[in-house]
């Protein structure tokens, strides 16, 4: 990851920010970040600023000077909270002759232009970041257009632009900072490092940056939607680590009437949790928390003017599944072995984590009563591994799953039913397991998982 970052043309790694790692350019290929030629300006209006430096007529300032290669800018930023101490590139903006990077109370964006024969634009929105550190990483070359990605993910493309006549800013100066007043588009914010690349990077290369820098290992898995993150060092045990985050979570409650704007703030939420241990009682309380943000998402009254909401669904239990994934690999050692089964009003959930030999059951059972479960044989198991389960069943998360077009699915007798639209009659159950159980290849061999699932017709 940090061979991608060494590759850089520009780099300013600002101050420290725990939980973000810099990297130390020992050859002195990359510049101004290294040497600290960043100036702090303070204007007339009050306004601090980092100034960056003058890149007139350069790839920096003017795309059209970048080449087929492209150009890729990248940064982390946060809502600046109350008690956090304002970084020297605070505000909401970041703006220079070639781009402009914003956020409002409804979204964050990033706008492109090219002074070309025509001026043009490119721009594309995402979901402003929360009070935890997001990382914004964006792309531009002539053929493919404009590619932003949210913590390694590729999140929203404008692969055309448009034709613009009106951009006022006609210095070539790079900067980050406050025009809140004058631009309306301002969040009370910080920053940290800030890279900038000649080129555009591949997705490949976004990811290999992303983790290095937070410090994790990503591992994606085939089968949506479970995105397992797992620290590449072993978890530091803070107590307090996980408490500010479950503050901000009971704080914001009634504060979001937009889904996208919500769905946004519990991503950026699930992505920024510390690499911290935590004990059993704080990851009761934080799924507590989380669910109870998730119960006032579902409660939304705006989704009566939304027809179509299995794609916003789908994300939200991508999200979910995230954060218990999360808690479930940072349990505290000192807590196992761990078996703990709660509810909420969204979700029955649990949370395993177990040598196989303390099972001493024919199978596992997720959730232990009920009509609707998985079973998992207990030959399923490896037997000198530590099983992590994490079990979800949801209350009344199927029924935004409605006016599905069949062919959207993944169902193989789709296509004779074109025409009429899909909707969720059973709950929704998922259960991860690490390892990966031992299963039988078909269904004619043992062993075997069991689902079952009740619904309404």
């Amino acid at each position: 990851g940090f061979k991608v970052l060494a590759s850089a043309s520009h780099y300013w790694p600002l101050e420290d920010v725990d939980g973000i790692h810099e990297f130390l350019d020992t050859n002195g290929d990359i510049v101004e970040g290294m040497v600290n030629k960043g100036i702090y300006v303070t204007e007339k209006r009050g306004v601090t600023l980092l100034f960056f430096g003058n890149y007139r007529n350069s790839c920096i300032s003017n795309p059209e000077v970048c080449g087929p290669e492209g150009v890729t800018f990248s940064f982390f930023w946060k809502t600046q909270d109350r008690q956090a101490k304002f970084l020297p590139a605070s505000g909401g903006q970041v703006v220079s002759n070639g781009f402009k990077v914003c956020s409002n109370e409804g979204e964050g964006s990033v706008e492109l232009y090219s002074r070309g024969n025509a001026m043009m634009k490119w721009k594309a929105s995402f979901s402003p970041p929360g009070p935890y550190w997001t990382h914004i990483l964006f792309t531009w070359k002539s053929r493919e257009g404009l590619k932003v990605y949210v913590n390694g993910t590729l999140n929203t493309t404008d692969p055309d632009g448009k034709v613009f006549y009106d951009y006022g800013d006609p210095n070539a100066n790079l900067l980050t900072g406050t025009e809140g007043a004058q631009t309306k588009c301002y969040v009370n914010g910080a920053f940290d490092e800030f890279v900038i690349w000649e080129r555009a990077l591949t997705p490949n290369e976004i990811e290999q940056y992303f983790t290095a820098a937070v410090g994790v290992q990503v591992l994606l898995s085939s089968t949506l939607p479970w995105s397992v993150m797992t620290t590449t060092t072993k978890p530091v045990l803070s107590t307090n680590a996980y408490h500010p985050i479950i503050t901000n979570l009971s704080e914001e409650r009634g504060n979001f009437r937009s889904p996208n704007t919500m769905l946004g703030y519990l991503e950026n939420v699930s992505f920024s949790l510390p690499n911290r241990s935590l004990s059993e009682n704080t990851a009761l309380s934080l799924a507590e928390a989380f669910l109870k943000a998730i119960e006032d998402f579902l409660l939304l009254p705006s989704w009566i003017d939304i027809p179509e909401t299995a794609h916003i669904f789908g994300s939200l239990i991508q999200t979910i599944d995230t954060v218990m994934a999360h808690m479930s690999h940072n349990l505290d050692e000192n807590s196992l072995p761990l078996t703990v089964e709660a509810m909420s009003p969204v979700a029955d959930y649990s949370f395993v984590k177990m040598h196989p030999q303390t099972l001493n059951l024919s199978h596992y059972r997720f959730p232990s009563r009920g009509q609707s479960y998985i079973s998992i044989p207990s030959e399923a198991f490896h037997e000198k591994a530590w099983i992590t389960i994490v079990g979800l069943l949801y209350h009344n998360m199927h029924s935004f799953f409605h006016n599905i077009n069949p062919m959207d699915t993944k169902i193989a007798e789709a296509a004779a039913y074109k025409g009429y639209m899909i909707s969720a009659t059973s709950y929704l159950i998922s259960i991860k397991v690490e390892p990966l159980p031992k299963l039988s290849h078909n269904l004619s061999g043992s062993p075997l998982i069991t689902i079952q699932l009740t619904h309404k017709l």
